[in-house]
């Protein structure tokens, strides 16, 4: 036992020693694999005389954007972030710019604001003979392909010939859209707001498939969907979208992407894309080097296993305490995320209890979620007692149907009868369960319609 104790410092040495060789490896594979090289010429960019003096005048641009997972979003502090985010901050380091965002919600509304001039540009818009109408697309920078969305268990959808006779939702101006109808009218498109409305539709039933990107495809929780083939022929290439007469900025930001460097960018899109960039094989050397460096982790692993053992139980212990406030960090953003939005959100159970709900909608019904908690429309009273057994029997037919619901119409509220939007989704369990459905709306009262040409 003392020979044990005595030993116990240099088993330490020992582990601390392999695990820096193993860092060291790690290190020097993942530089082997990215070719990353020092980081001569970074700031290379040659600009014109006239393109300082555009960018002097004009420091500040508008980006039109819209949440797109990994590549634009607002993270839990209500900032911008991800891979498209990155690459323009990188950008305005090279050349000056200011690059401020300005939120869209469909893609819609966001070719509205470029046709209009209230915005200068975009980083998620894909080409498509439409939009080079009015807009000016930039060198390329990345891509990705396009895949099928469909129902679980339904038929498979292996080409846009397979979908003949068939329903095909999409999002309104979709890149698509245009070529789908000129080239497959046998094909019936049905044209929605967003993404979640063209998946809700085939969740119900109510459309075959819908199309989109394939790295935005697997971020979202598959429930009664399924990711199907690739579209062949068909390569979304990630593109800077200017609206037209801008041609200084256009060249400006041409001559910033040409000298960006190859190996940062790689960085940054391994970064936000998980390693699904293919980096290049490992050498010989890199290979024996990794294999030597693992033997020496193994080696002081194994000396290690009596210490580690014995404090096995309380690692499991603090384990699941992390987890568990991983879960509640969840859940606050989850809270958070439910109380900045502007319209009204709700949750009901499967007999139309109240689950959960925004700030919004304590504020439109003049109540607090405490005093609703648990408890049907007509339980409480926050809307006339006919609106209330209205809405509540639409909940109850959905959840027997499980159908969505997306309609204008007018309300009884007990401030008077208002103009709304309102939608009503189903929802489902990791197991495919129903467990209810989530809903909302919008007065529709002095706001623009966007309606697709």
């Amino acid at each position: 036992m003392w020979f044990f104790y005595g030993l116990k410092p240099a088993l330490c040495w020992m582990f601390l020693l392999s695990a820096m060789g193993l860092g060291h490896c790690a290190w020097a594979a993942q530089l082997g694999a990215l070719d990353v090289k020092s980081p001569v010429s970074h700031d290379s960019l040659k600009l014109e005389a006239h393109e300082l003096k555009w960018i002097a005048e004009h420091r500040r641009v508008i980006v039109a954007s819209v949440q797109f997972p990994l590549y634009l979003f607002k993270d839990e502090h209500g900032q911008w972030s991800g891979l498209n985010n990155d690459i323009l901050q990188r950008l305005s380091r090279m050349t000056g710019l200011e690059f401020v965002h300005e939120e869209s919600f469909s893609t819609e509304h966001l070719l509205g604001l470029l046709e209009s001039g209230r915005a200068d540009m975009n980083t998620t818009l894909s080409v498509n003979d439409e939009r080079k109408g009015f807009l000016d697309f930039s060198h390329a920078f990345g891509g990705a392909g396009w895949v099928f969305v469909g129902r679980a268990g339904a038929a498979s959808v292996d080409s846009l010939e397979d979908l003949s006779g068939k329903v095909l939702a999409l999002p309104a101006r979709h890149a698509l859209e245009a070529g789908i109808r000129r080239d497959y009218p046998q094909i019936e498109l049905r044209s929605v707001k967003t993404y979640a409305e063209a998946r809700a539709l085939v969740e119900s039933a109510e459309a075959d498939v819908t199309i989109e990107n394939e790295m935005g495809a697997h971020l979202y929780p598959a429930g009664r969907l399924a990711i199907g083939s690739s579209i062949e022929g068909m390569w979304e290439a990630d593109h800077l979208a200017l609206r037209k007469g801008q041609p200084q900025l256009l060249s400006i930001l041409n001559k910033a992407l040409e000298a960006f460097p190859p190996a940062e960018l790689r960085a940054i899109r391994s970064k936000w894309l998980s390693g699904m960039v293919p980096g290049q094989p490992l050498s010989l050397w890199q290979r024996f080097y990794q294999w030597g460096c693992w033997g020496v982790f193994f080696a002081g692993l194994f000396g290690l296993i009596s210490l580690l053992w014995n404090q096995r139980l309380s690692m499991q212990i603090k384990q699941r305490l992390k987890a568990e406030q991983r879960l509640g960090d969840q859940l606050a953003f989850q809270h958070a995320l439910m109380d900045a939005m502007p319209d009204p959100v709700f949750v009901r159970d499967l007999e139309g209890r109240l689950i959960m709900c925004n700030k919004s909608y304590e504020e439109h019904l003049s109540t607090r979620f405490d005093q609703v908690q648990g408890k049907r429309l007509t339980e409480v009273d926050v809307l006339p007692a006919s609106t209330a057994e209205l809405l509540h029997a639409e909940i109850m037919d959905q959840l027997s149907s499980r159908k969505t619901l997306f309609t204008e119409r007018q309300l009884m509220f007990k401030s008077g009868v208002r103009d709304v939007y309102q939608w009503t989704v189903p929802f489902y369990s990791a197991e495919g369960l129903l467990r209810g459905v989530v809903g909302g709306w919008t007065d529709t009262h002095g706001r623009q319609r966007y309606e697709p040409d």
